[in-house]
């Protein structure tokens, strides 16, 4: 049996994410329930138009990896992406869009579209990065499933992928045209990583640029909130390079306050409910971590009953964890401090 086969149309800025994606979509491939192409397995030799039009023209399933350089890029997104999406109106093939990272995709073509992670919350906002991609599989499983019902194949028609002959299928390059000329040509592996090392500099310089991201998140998520909320004014105050507060008023009355500190005691990123100065006291902490790829932050997982705990949090999964300490209690009624 010939299986579906899922094209990515990404950035080669995104290749890491593509690359945590495809992991995620083992399981399908275990089970004979896809297979998946992308560019860096390219046969060395094969014209490069010719190939792109093979399988924009015969791909069953396409993912659309969805970022700002995604849409900047006019190989995604005048040739794969319109070929893409005129293939999914004529029913030829499924197209998901997968945002990425936070971008203008509503107004692109593809914006009617379901995307995915779940009500196309960009993958790089998640607190946890597998959560979201398996949010992606389940869409892709979806999929497969749908394009099986078309062409009639039932569930004891499927070969698992260690069963299956090896098929030397070749695939197209997403974005030859913008390859910059070191990059290495024909079939390669995606599996070069390396571990790395971090120094205590790598961990503090991290640790300050998030601090920064969140302070910004904060201020811009204040403003927001109080242009869509009528009634509702967010104030955000810089104490100093190591501490801002933030309020949120309901008709002039404070119904939540909020400090976010740098240092203390833990020496990471703490929470605290109301306005303080004091630095030994939070409701929420977060710290640097590392594996051999990455820094991230870790949850003390006070303020969730420990759900986050031991979550690999990016800077963005940071920001929104705290956020919503700080947000939840007023989209609750029987919690707003005002409505009990």
């Amino acid at each position: 049996m010939i299986l579906p086969s899922v094209f990515f149309s990404y950035c080669h800025a995104d290749e890491e994410l593509r690359d945590q994606l495809e992991k995620q979509l083992a399981m399908l491939k275990h089970q004979g329930t896809i297979e998946t192409w992308h560019d860096r397995r390219i046969v060395a030799g094969q014209e490069i138009d010719k190939t792109i039009d093979e399988h924009i023209n015969s791909d069953d399933i396409i993912l659309l990896l969805v970022s700002p350089d995604f849409l900047a890029s006019p190989y995604c997104y005048d040739r794969e992406m319109k070929r893409a999406l005129e293939r999914h109106d004529s029913g030829e093939a499924i197209v998901i869009p997968v945002i990425l990272r936070a971008c203008e995709w509503h107004h692109a073509p593809f914006g009617k579209l379901m995307a995915t992670p779940t009500d196309g919350k960009p993958v790089k906002q998640w607190a946890d990065l597998d959560e979201a991609f398996l949010q992606v599989a389940k869409a892709v499983r979806a999929a497969a499933a749908e394009h099986a019902r078309k062409i009639g194949v039932t569930e004891a028609d499927r070969v698992p992928a260690s069963s299956s002959p090896l098929l030397a299928r070749p695939t197209m390059p997403t974005e030859a045209a913008n390859r910059s000329p070191e990059a290495t040509s024909g079939p390669r592996s995606s599996n070069l990583r390396l571990a790395k090392a971090f120094t205590q500099r790598d961990k503090d310089h991290f640790k300050a640029e998030t601090f920064e991201y969140i302070a910004k998140h904060f201020e811009n998520s204040l403003s927001e909130l109080q242009r869509r909320n009528p009634g509702y004014e967010g104030t955000f105050r810089r104490v100093d390079a190591n501490r801002f507060f933030a309020t949120i008023y309901e008709d002039g009355h404070d119904v939540a306050r909020a400090t976010v500190y740098l240092g203390g005691m833990l020496g990471g990123i703490h929470y605290m409910q109301g306005e303080t100065l004091d630095s030994n006291s939070y409701n929420e902490a977060l710290t640097v971590g590392h594996d051999d790829q990455s820094l991230f932050l870790t949850s003390m997982g006070m303020s969730a009953f420990g759900s986050n705990r031991d979550q690999k949090l990016t800077q963005e999964g940071a920001a929104e964890l705290l956020w919503e300490q700080l947000i939840a209690p007023l989209q609750s009624s029987s919690n707003h401090p005002r409505r009990r």
